[in-house]
């Protein structure tokens, strides 16, 4: 008995805690407050990234079921940014965001038993991670970890991502490939006003193009030579957007970013 009014007690010093006193945890801030900022940390990244890397952002992942405390469940939520820098070894990228984010990140870069890893905080105890991929891209991610749900996250709608979608159209058409399903929208804020934005969608059931002939029939919407011509992917620009066809996925996807400017 005594156990037990000993353990509400804690749950209600807990609960005031929270009620009245400032942030001293991740517990005290809910996911609805955390949303944001880990909105701003991969807008951040990608700024960081500069405007010549290419940006696949994807869309947020909210897990419930984790336990904040014995008594209240939460949630997660984390956020992937996948950039690469064309002709340049992941390293240096990750040393490019390090050296570029704002000195309250306290951005490290460190090796480590797996690989190289960047680490910093982007407040509110949301952590950032960055670390290279089997593809040679650098995969970055910002993540709430468990706290409570609040009134949830909700994705911010996406605006002005038409020569986004309009470019993810043309590569399926001229790959003969019509999407399987919607096409993704994703964005992300950019520190200097504007957003970072990603379309994506799935290739359905069409002619099957060879990453030769795919080539072939990608290069005429490009502007410039490709930015990536491997077996795995095409690359290239069309304007200000970057268009990026996973050949070799299962099941292939295209892509169309614009990074922040």
């Amino acid at each position: 008995m005594a156990t037990l009014l000993w353990a509400l007690l804690l749950a209600a010093l807990t609960w005031l805690s929270v009620r009245d006193d400032g942030p001293t945890v991740r517990e005290q801030r809910s996911l609805s407050q955390a949303g944001p900022v880990v909105d701003r940390a991969i807008g951040d990244l990608v700024a960081a990234a500069g405007p010549d890397a290419l940006v696949e952002l994807t869309p947020p992942v909210v897990e419930r079921g984790c336990r904040v405390t014995p008594f209240e469940d939460g949630g997660t939520l984390e956020r992937v940014a996948e950039l690469r820098l064309t002709g340049q070894e992941p390293r240096a990228l990750l040393d490019r965001v390090a050296e570029a984010l704002p000195d309250r990140y306290r951005a490290t870069v460190m090796l480590t038993r797996e690989g190289t890893r960047l680490r910093a905080d982007a407040g509110e105890f949301v952590t950032v991670r960055g670390q290279e991929t089997e593809e040679g891209t650098v995969r970055f991610t910002a993540d709430t970890g468990c706290r409570p749900l609040g009134s949830g996250y909700e994705a911010t709608p996406v605006t002005g991502a038409d020569a986004e979608a309009d470019a993810v159209t043309g590569a399926l058409r001229a790959l003969g490939r019509p999407a399987l399903g919607e096409t993704e929208l994703v964005a992300a804020p950019c520190p200097g006003g504007g957003s970072a934005r990603t379309a994506r969608a799935v290739a359905g059931p069409g002619s099957a193009a060879t990453p030769t002939s795919a080539a072939a029939v990608l290069a005429p919407l490009a502007t410039g030579p490709a930015l990536v011509d491997t077996p795995e992917l095409y690359a290239y620009r069309t304007g200000p957007v970057t268009v990026q066809v996973h050949l070799v996925a299962d099941p292939p996807s295209v892509s169309a970013s614009t990074p922040c400017r």
